[in-house]
C-alpha cells in the first residue's frame, strides 16, 4: 500500500500554511477515515462541500476545494484547507503522486464510439503475445487482472489511480483505458503517465452535458492538448476532417500514425469481403500490403482492430507479429456481437449504438453480412441529449427495412415522450412500429425474422440492467435475444 504522505509533498499547500499527514485521499464522504484528504468537489447535483462536517468529525485530516465550496464552508473553521481554481486537476495529481504506482505502458482511446473495442482489442493483442495487460473502461477492467467500475467509462481519479496501483502491484506493464469527454472534462485522467494516445471517430453525443459540438470536441482534444502535449505517439483516425486537423497539429511536436479509408494514411484499408459471421480485410501499411481474415462482424470493426494494432505496434511490438494474429482477436461484449440464430439462418446481434452515427455505421456496416431484410431495435436513454432522438429514428429508417422503437434506460422521463422524438425522425411510418417494453418488442422483432434476414438490437450492449425511474431491473438484450429465439423455435431452455 501507498506510503502516508505530506500535504505538500502532493502538491497541495493549506490556506494556513499547515501540512498535515495524509493517510488516504478519498472522493466519497462515505470513505472518510481519520487522517485522510477529502475532495469537496461539485457532484451531479449536490456540492461535496454539503458533507465537510461528517467527514471533519470522521477524523479528516485536510479538504481541498474549489472556489465555489469555499463559499460554503466560508462559516466552517477548518484546520487545513486546501482551494484551487482547478481543483480537479490538483486532486488527479495529488493522487498519482499518493498512489506512486502505475504499470509502464499507458494507452488512452478517445472518440464518440469505438473506445471499448479500440481498448479491448489492444489489451487482447498484448495478451496474444504474452504481455501481462488490462482495458479499462466501459465494461469494467479486464486482462490479466479485473475488477469492476460501477459503468464508468472513465472512473474517478481516486480509484482510477487504485487500479493502476493495485495493477501494476499484479504484475500488469500494459494498460489500454477509454477516454470519456466527460472524463476529460472533468480531470479524472489528469496524473496518468499516458505513452499513447488514439481518437477513434467523432460525431453528436452528450449535448446534455457539453451545451455545444464545439465544446464536446474541445473536451475530446485535453488528451491531446493537455494531457499529452509533447514526445508522444498519436494514432488517428483521418476520415473525420476535425480529426485529421488535429493530427496534423499533433505532429507538430508528436510522432503520428494515421488510420482511415483516406489513402493519405499510413495504414489504408483498401477492402472488405463480408461473410455471415467473419470478413476478410486488405490493407496496406507504410507501402506493404496485407490480406486477413478476422472474426468480426461489421465494417468498422475492422477499422477498430486495425486502430489496435497500430497502437499495439506503437509500443514496442513487432508489426508482422501483431498483424499475425488478428484472427485470433475475439468480438467485445455487446459490440457488434451475435446473439442468437434462428432455425432459418436469421441472425441476432447485439451493439451498444446509441447516437445517430453510430447506429447508421453499425447498420450499414452489418448489411453486407445478410442477405434479407435488416430490422432495428431502438432507443434512447432518458435525461440525457434529447436533441440526438430525431437523428436516431431517420438514421434507423435509412439504413434498414423495419425499425421497432422501444425503452431504453428511460430514467425519470415519460417513455412514451421519448418514443414520439425518435419517431419524429422517420419519414415513413409504415416502416416504424413502437413497442414500449423492451423484451417484448425484441420478441416481435425476433419473429418477424425470415430466412437470411438479421436483426441489429442496439443502444444497450453490454448492460445487464434497465433503468426506470430510481430503480434498476435485470435486463440482457444478449439473453433476451437468445431467449426469443429459443421459445420461437421450440427449443427448451
Amino acid at each position: 500500500m501507498p506510503k502516508n504522505k505530506s500535504l505538500s509533498s502532493l502538491g497541495l499547500h493549506t490556506v494556513n500554511g499547515s501540512d498535515p499527514v495524509i493517510k488516504k485521499i478519498v472522493f466519497d464522504s462515505r470513505q472518510a477515515v481519520p487522517g485522510c484528504l477529502f475532495a469537496a468537489l461539485k457532484g451531479g447535483s449536490v456540492h461535496g462541500a454539503e458533507f465537510v462536517e461528517t467527514v471533519l468529525d470522521a477524523g479528516a485530516s485536510a479538504i481541498l476545494t474549489d472556489e465555489e465550496g469555499e463559499l460554503i464552508l466560508k462559516d466552517l473553521k477548518i484546520d487545513a484547507l486546501v482551494v484551487k481554481k482547478d481543483a480537479r486537476r490538483a486532486l488527479a495529481k495529488a493522487v498519482s503522486l499518493f498512489m506512486e504506482k502505475q504499470p509502464e505502458t499507458i494507452v488512452a482511446v478517445t472518440g464518440t464510439n469505438g473506445k471499448t473495442s479500440v481498448a479491448t482489442f489492444c489489451r487482447q493483442l498484448w495478451n496474444e503475445v504474452g504481455i501481462e495487460a488490462i482495458n479499462i473502461g466501459t465494461t469494467g477492467v479486464e486482462g490479466s487482472w479485473s475488477t469492476p467500475l460501477n459503468n464508468y467509462t472513465t472512473p474517478d481519479p481516486v480509484k482510477l489511480h487504485q487500479v493502476l496501483h493495485k495493477a501494476a502491484s499484479e504484475g500488469v506493464t500494459h494498460v489500454a483505458m477509454e477516454a470519456s469527454s466527460h472524463g476529460l472534462d472533468q480531470r479524472r485522467l489528469d496524473g496518468v503517465e499516458i505513452k499513447i494516445t488514439a481518437f477513434t471517430n467523432f460525431s453528436r453525443d452528450h449535448l446534455d452535458y457539453h451545451v455545444s459540438y464545439e465544446n464536446y470536441f474541445n473536451a475530446k482534444k485535453g488528451l491531446f492538448e493537455r494531457l499529452c502535449p509533447k514526445e508522444k505517439v498519436g494514432v488517428f483516425n483521418i476520415d473525420n476532417q476535425e480529426i485529421k486537423d488535429l493530427a496534423d497539429w499533433y505532429a507538430l511536436n508528436n510522432h503520428v500514425i494515421t488510420i482511415g479509408y483516406d489513402k493519405t494514411a499510413d495504414l489504408v484499408i483498401l477492402s472488405q469481403k463480408f461473410h455471415p459471421k467473419s470478413q476478410n480485410i486488405r490493407f496496406s501499411f507504410r507501402d506493404k500490403i496485407y490480406q486477413k481474415s478476422i472474426n468480426l462482424i461489421g465494417a468498422f470493426q475492422a477499422e477498430n482492430l486495425l486502430m489496435a494494432a497500430l497502437l499495439a505496434i506503437a509500443s514496442g511490438q513487432d508489426k508482422s507479429s501483431i498483424f499475425d494474429i488478428l484472427e485470433d482477436i475475439k468480438p467485445v461484449r455487446g459490440r457488434m456481437e451475435l446473439a442468437a440464430t434462428k432455425k432459418n439462418g436469421a441472425t441476432v446481434y447485439v451493439d451498444y449504438a446509441h447516437t445517430p452515427d453510430a447506429i447508421e455505421v453499425a447498420l450499414k456496416s452489418l448489411k453486407p453480412h445478410i442477405l434479407g431484410k435488416l430490422i432495428v431495435v431502438i432507443g434512447a436513454g432518458g435525461e440525457r441529449d434529447e436533441g440526438k432522438r430525431p437523428f436516431m429514428g431517420a438514421a434507423a429508417e435509412q439504413n434498414s427495412d423495419f425499425v421497432i422503437i422501444t425503452d431504453d434506460n428511460p430514467r425519470n422521463e415519460d417513455p412514451s415522450v421519448i418514443h414520439q422524438m425518435i419517431k419524429k425522425g422517420i419519414q415513413n411510418t409504415n416502416k416504424v412500429e413502437i413497442i414500449a417494453d423492451r423484451a417484448q418488442a425484441i420478441l416481435t422483432a425476433v419473429d418477424l425474422l425470415d430466412v437470411g434476414d438479421g436483426l441489429l438490437i442496439a443502444g444497450k450492449g453490454h448492460e445487464t440492467e434497465q433503468v426506470i425511474g430510481e430503480n434498476n431491473f435485470p435486463f440482457d438484450d444478449f439473453e433476451q435475444a437468445s431467449l426469443s429465439v429459443a421459445s420461437l423455435d421450440g427449443v427448451e431452455q
